[in-house]
């Protein structure tokens, strides 16, 4: 994950399904996000804006107002200049550092771009979703994955921060598609990635492929490994995760919100806590002996990530190695993602 100092504070805007052509079969913004409006006016972007600047912490940190949910590049274009024009006077009394929004590859042009050239906009994410065509028909997304490859030497070309989304366990995918699809991501050299899992919402169109028995959801416990490997790939290409799950919300947590899929508030977590699981099963195995009690040393900061959820990293391994007693011990010395096993 990117560390804190370089993250910026988010001010976040969310347009449900605003500007995008057609609803993909697994979408439904307003469900995800609790937001009901079409579309906002300036009165109200200031006052989000205004409200949200009161949360922000005395430090360093840059702040950025963000428009997610929708196909920002897809709104109209005396609209997209109104939104922009609003937010930019918040940039210019610097309340403000950028701005930044999601869009669909397949509106990202030459004339699309022109709008926004001379605005302070700095990251823009594209929905990719995946890089396989069978899968991105069969999702009804609209776009090939050539429209990601243009549009992303599109943005490098006019250096924006380039941010791509990619989604596991849509119809038709599966771990070696994912893992594809990972791979031509990080060929674009994006500046970072989100990885989402697909769950079934409310009346989307996945809802109803679902009730008919014509999609069948992941399980966390398939979709937690892959996205393992996903992360420590993008890690090894140095292309930092910023995020795996989708956020956790009041809305996401009702169960007429998501009907199914591998959705937990913590599934980041659950995907670091697999990788500290796997890092201390590896050293451990190399012990080769055996022995009563062992310690395990962790930066601070991951000290919940190597216990993982309810204790169940330490009591797995207690079961397989056969240890009475496991202690986790912080250590500033090691790095957050780094571990020391000792007997």
């Amino acid at each position: 994950m990117l560390k804190k100092k370089n993250t910026p504070f988010v001010i976040p805007i969310f347009l449900p399904n605003v500007g995008c052509p057609h609803q993909c079969a697994f979408c439904n913004q307003t469900s995800i996000t609790g937001v009901t409006r079409d579309t906002i006016s300036p009165e109200t972007l200031c006052f989000l804006i205004n409200e949200f600047l009161q949360y922000k912490e005395k430090d360093r940190r840059s702040v950025q107002v963000a428009f997610y949910g929708g196909n920002f590049l897809g709104l109209k274009k005396d609209y997209i200049r109104l939104l922009l024009d609003e937010t930019t006077k918040f940039v210019k009394n610097k309340r403000v550092d950028s701005i930044r929004f999601s869009t669909r590859p397949d509106t990202i042009g030459v004339e699309q771009l022109d709008i926004i050239k001379d605005y302070p906009v700095s990251t823009i994410e594209i929905g990719v979703q995946s890089m396989d065509n069978q899968v991105l028909a069969m999702a009804k997304r609209g776009h090939t994955a050539l429209d990601t490859e243009k549009a992303a030497a599109m943005l490098k070309e006019r250096n924006y921060e380039v941010g791509m989304q990619m989604m596991v366990a849509l119809p038709g995918d599966d771990e070696t598609k994912s893992l594809i699809t990972a791979q031509k991501i990080a060929s674009l050299s994006p500046d970072f990635v989100r990885i989402y899992p697909t769950v079934v919402l409310a009346s989307s169109r996945l809802a109803v492929w679902y009730k008919k028995g014509e999609y069948t959801p992941w399980s966390l416990s398939r979709c937690v490994p892959l996205v393992k490997n996903l992360y420590l790939f993008f890690k090894s290409k140095k292309i930092p995760v910023i995020r795996m799950g989708l956020q956790a919300s009041e809305h996401l947590s009702k169960e007429t919100t998501i009907l199914a899929g591998p959705y937990h508030p913590a599934f980041g977590h659950m995907v670091h806590s697999k990788i500290f699981l796997d890092m201390a099963t590896s050293l451990m195995e190399a012990e080769k002996g055996s022995c009563d009690k062992i310690t395990i040393k962790v930066h601070p900061r991951s000290i919940s990530k190597m216990r993982g959820l309810k204790n169940k990293n330490v009591e797995s391994l207690k079961r397989k190695f056969q240890i009475k007693s496991i202690e986790i011990i912080p250590d500033l010395s090691l790095a957050e993602d780094k571990l020391t096993v000792a007997s």
